[in-house]
């Protein structure tokens, strides 16, 4: 199997699992999102740790830890991540799948933007109709909801900055993200032995099935992440934005069609302007793409005798 056919399956496995995440976390209830963002961080460090010795790929989170600027930047990526998982676990299990689709929908331009605050990029015409337009979204959907959207800007926020901080330092999946776990599963552990103190934790009372789904998140939450990178490695980023929307589109009929949340005439609106921003960040992302393949044969091309 060719390198860009792999990369291409790494991707659609990836965003396929996150997209059957809403069908998942109801699994862990009676568990609280608090409990089961901490069992995610205890069991995918433990599973990471398992791969790494698997892989012998240790020596790559000695030279990582090493590093104090890399430290520094994972420990804010873990802190972010870790949020955007307590907000996702919280909008499932509340009802608001919906809304947490739109966070999805939402991120491309949201990256966007900070590739603008952060690292000083230039937007071309349209990607600011895009981002103008997503903005017209969100206060559509403001005036919809009576309220912000704040489980989709959240959600939208955190998971571009992680995008930032990842790309801020360069490790390999596995050892970035078992430093990651590493630096906050003191906390995450802490977490759940208060819980159990105080008698509010489920782990050991709500029988040995709900006990293995919990230890089971572990593997959900490292498993995509690692076929995200292998996708990232194989095909050019054009084509894995184009794969990522497949997780809000799919989160979203599960709210729709499987839990029946609703869908008024004013959300929807706000939905379909969603999609046309994202229909002309696609157009220009996929044009300008093509446009620097062009350039690039031309230069590459030898010059007349």
């Amino acid at each position: 199997m060719d390198e860009r056919r792999t990369g291409i399956l790494c991707g659609l496995g990836a965003y396929g699992l996150w997209g059957l995440f809403p069908l998942y976390f109801p699994l862990l209830e009676p568990a609280g999102g608090l409990e089961i963002v901490a069992h995610r961080v205890v069991w995918s460090l433990l599973f990471v740790a398992a791969l790494l010795t698997v892989l012998r790929a240790w020596p790559q989170v000695r030279s990582t830890v090493t590093d104090r600027r890399a430290l520094l930047v994972l420990l804010g990526a873990a802190v972010l991540i870790a949020v955007n998982w307590l907000v996702f676990v919280y909008g499932v299990n509340s009802g608001h799948v919906v809304e947490t689709s739109l966070g999805y929908f939402i991120n491309p331009l949201v990256s966007v933007l900070l590739g603008v605050v952060f690292f000083a990029e230039r937007l071309r015409r349209l990607q600011w109709v895009a981002v103008g337009t997503a903005a017209v979204a969100v206060a559509v959907l403001t005036v919809d909801y009576g309220r912000p959207p704040w489980i989709a800007l959240v959600l939208a926020v955190t998971f571009g900055l992680y995008g930032l901080m990842k790309k801020l330092v360069r490790v390999a999946a596995a050892p970035g993200l078992f430093v990651e776990t590493a630096l906050v599963v003191v906390p995450a552990v802490t977490v759940l032995a208060v819980l159990h103190a105080q008698g509010e934790g489920t782990a050991g009372t709500a029988g040995t099935g709900h006990l293995l789904l919990l230890v089971s998140s572990g593997v959900a939450t490292a498993v995509p992440l690692l076929l995200f990178a292998g996708a990232t490695r194989r095909v050019p980023l054009s084509t894995v934005g184009l794969l990522q929307y497949v997780t809000p589109l799919m989160q979203l009929a599960i709210g729709v069609f499987v839990y029946g949340e609703p869908m008024p005439p004013a959300r929807l609106a706000g939905f379909v302007i969603v999609w046309v921003a994202l229909a002309v960040f696609t157009v220009d992302s996929l044009r300008s793409a093509r446009d620097g393949a062009r350039r690039r044969a031309a230069e590459a091309a030898p010059a007349p005798a």
